[in-house]
């Protein structure tokens, strides 16, 4: 099992979790292609919506993936991303700013939101443990 971060837009996290899918680099195959069937993922929103959306810089949800199948769906104006199918976790929205500093993954702290722009990659484990435990994500949950 990994431990992953993806940079997602609020909305579309939301998008996810009410439907059970994971989605990522704007629907292509290939950042999907690196997960596998029980690796768990926490969504990092910088705004509200990708198209003049809000600042936000929050962790937003967690899921894990739930098999190895990827699929293409098709959506409203002929765009057809791929995804998985993924099970949501009941968490809280935290802030990323508190957290930097104990992020061992965040290697630059000043320049911090930089790293996000890959949009899809994994994290130690114990930064997953930090910021879930702050998510409020159960243990049993896991």
């Amino acid at each position: 099992m990994e431990c992953w971060i993806n940079t997602v837009s609020r909305d579309h996290v939301l998008l996810g979790k009410k439907d059970g899918f994971i989605q990522a680099g704007h629907g292509k195959a290939s950042p999907l292609k690196k997960l596998s069937k029980g690796d768990d993922v926490i969504y990092y929103s910088s705004r509200t919506s990708l198209k003049n959306g809000e600042p936000l810089q929050r962790f937003t949800a967690i899921c894990r993936i739930k098999d190895d199948l990827i699929y293409q769906a098709e959506t409203k104006l002929s765009f057809c991303p791929y995804r998985r199918d993924a099970i949501y976790f009941d968490v809280t929205e935290v802030e990323i700013r508190p957290l930097i500093p104990c992020l061992s993954f965040i290697k630059n702290k000043q320049s911090w939101g930089y790293m996000f722009r890959v949009g899809l990659f994994t994290i130690p484990k114990a930064d997953f443990d930090l910021i879930a435990k702050q998510m409020k994500l159960r243990s049993r949950d896991r």
